[in-house]
């Protein structure tokens, strides 16, 4: 008999909600204990295509292991849909969108089938040729890629995942499409684009021709030529004044990327996942999972043996899933086969720095992610080579940079920092590399039902300090932070940081700590407070660009209706101190506060 994970009110019932199965009349037909079960013991089948020196219920009892201690969470459509009918395991693809309208009403019909099975897209619309260009066939004037893609944003809006969740979509256009000026300001009208991020896909030659304040070419898809050439300052202005207005469009360094591209001789990446931390081929898709750091800590020191053998499972189990998955599309399956990608991941990061007693606005917290995703990568890529050993280097390995590396890794890619989203709220634990959003806060559930939350450590900290006291929590949570209360004690104001405490420049920094030892991307919101300006934004573009990231996204507070954390304050920043309670939906983590981040 196997012992119930310890879990709290809010995970059961983000667990009821998406997770466990249910029967023809949406009754619950298995335990969290069961889920894992089911999970394990279905992505340990893959064990059973090779051979090992494991015994598949061996790897099975260690992928049950690790959920259950709440160590290690894969993506939610393998919780929702591993060992059942569906069987789609995946969470990332990107789709190509050709320029004719068979090419795009097929991307439409395959869209639909991956958002039905609890997967997320991402599209880059660069190659349709732009508004009132010569349709050949009709000699009439073609509608342009946004006119598309709102055919896109409603089909979303009527399948929902799995039946479970809406649909996502990253939206993405290159910085030389003649309709980028559409593109940008395709947000800024309220409701629309609901199910989308968007992101301008800038080059290197953009960049140069801003720093100079030149005109920058304007190119027409189907022809190749130049159409018109515009000023790129007045373009990077509209982009960060739209994303002060909207939180989109974001930016996607598009020859970062493809300098980091493992597999370049096959094809150049145009598109990234919803939430950006995964630049695909198209047709790849990705599974991805997560690491809780905040289990890794033990004492007061980071627990190296028990993150090493966490990553030697979580390479294993991704590679096991995309054995036994059932894709949506045939040709998702083969390059999907042919490159094997896969990305671990980390969530929790903010807790274990607590742990830690290091501050998340610090220089020391900085030089600590370096250190630790070093490692992560670096037993990644060990764990990837010792399966390429019993199982064989990816397929496409002889065209890889990682044959000039004499690196025969099972996998293309090994590792991703993804938002976690709900599986964070499952493990108990802070977003993916973001900050706690909050101390104490107000969580809403179901049916106007309120549940009021402390973050766990806090609780442990202050029980064991004394100072765990109803009128306290009162005040934290009007607050929204620590810093302004005369009660707590510095030593923990220091360590309890949370997202508005944090300046946009270490934001920046850790992510780009991230990145460096991340072979795929990083996914992290730059969350600013109301009074941001629009300079702010410039500086964070520019300074991301400058750190060699592969895409960027930032929410200024506020710039939303819909957003799924507040603080119930007005355009001021001191007027936080007269906030009514901080609050949040019942599925916010920390990190992207639109709710259009899934994953």
């Amino acid at each position: 008999m196997r012992d119930k994970p310890s879990l709290s009110v809010n995970s059961l019932e983000v667990l009821k909600r998406r997770y466990l199965l249910k029967d023809d009349n949406q009754n619950i037909i298995e335990t969290p204990t069961e889920l894992f079960g089911r999970v394990a013991h279905n992505i340990a089948l893959a064990e059973k295509n090779f051979k090992s020196q494991l015994h598949s219920k061996d790897v099975e009892e260690n992928f049950y292991t690790m959920m259950h201690n709440l160590e290690f969470m894969p993506n939610s459509p393998t919780l929702m849909n591993a060992g059942t009918s569906i069987g789609q395991l995946s969470a990332c693809f990107v789709l190509p969108v050709e320029d004719s309208i068979d090419g795009i009403f097929s991307s439409l019909k395959d869209m639909a089938k991956i958002h039905q099975t609890g997967g997320g897209t991402g599209f880059s619309f660069s190659s349709l040729r732009p508004k009132g260009d010569l349709v050949c066939t009709t000699k009439g004037a073609a509608s342009g890629p946004v006119s598309f893609m709102g055919i896109f944003d409603r089909a979303t809006g009527v399948v929902v995942q799995g039946g479970r969740r809406r649909g996502a979509n990253m939206g993405i256009l290159r910085c030389d499409h003649p309709d980028i000026i559409e593109f940008i300001e395709a947000k800024v009208e309220k409701s629309a684009f609901s199910n989308f991020n968007l992101s301008v896909g800038i080059t290197d030659s953009f960049m140069r021709a801003l720093v100079a304040d030149r005109e920058f070419d304007l190119i027409n898809p189907r022809t190749r030529k130049r159409e018109r050439k515009i000023s790129a300052r007045a373009m990077f202005n509209l982009i960060t004044s739209s994303a002060w207005r909207t939180g989109d469009p974001g930016l996607i360094f598009l020859d970062e990327i493809n300098r980091k591209n493992p597999t370049a001789e096959i094809d150049r990446i145009e598109a990234t996942n919803p939430c950006g931390e995964l630049p695909l081929l198209p047709y790849e898709s990705c599974n991805l999972a997560s690491i809780n750091l905040a289990k890794m800590v033990k004492g007061a020191s980071l627990d190296w043996g028990k993150l090493k053998k966490c990553i030697m499972l979580g390479v294993r189990f991704l590679d096991d899933v995309i054995e036994v998955n059932k894709f949506p599309l045939p040709e998702i399956r083969k390059i999907t086969f042919a490159n094997r990608k896969i990305g671990l991941g980390v969530m929790g990061f903010a807790d274990m720095l607590i742990k830690l007693k290091i501050p998340y606005n610090s220089k020391k917290a900085v030089t600590f992610a370096k250190g630790l995703m070093n490692f992560i990568h670096s037993q990644s890529l060990i764990s990837s080579i010792d399966l390429g050993k019993e199982r064989g280097a990816f397929p496409n390995y002889k065209k890889s940079i990682y044959i000039m590396k004499n690196l025969r890794l099972r996998n293309a890619t090994v590792n991703t920092i993804a938002p976690t989203g709900t599986i964070s709220i499952i493990a108990g634990c802070s977003s993916g590399i973001e900050p706690i959003f909050a101390v104490t806060f107000i969580r809403n559930i179901l049916s106007g039902t309120k549940l009021f939350e402390t973050n766990p450590i806090f609780e442990e900290m202050a029980k064991a300090k004394g100072i765990y006291k109803k009128d306290l929590l009162t005040k934290i949570t009007r607050q929204g932070s620590l810093k302004n209360l005369k009660e707590i004690p510095t030593d923990f104001k220091k360590i309890f940081i949370t997202a508005f405490d944090v300046r946009a420049e270490q934001h920046l920094m850790i992510q780009a700590a991230f990145q460096k030892y991340t072979d795929n991307s990083v996914s992290k919101t730059i969350n600013l407070p109301a009074d941001a300006t629009i300079k702010d934004v410039k500086d964070i573009y520019m300074m991301a660009y400058k750190l060699r990231l592969k895409g960027i996204t930032i929410y200024r507070y506020g710039s939303k209706e819909d957003q799924v954390l507040s603080f119930d304050f007005r355009q001021d920043r001191r007027a936080i101190a007269r906030a009514e309670a901080v609050v949040a939906e019942s599925e916010y983590s920390g990190g992207c506060i639109t709710g259009t981040c899934p994953f």
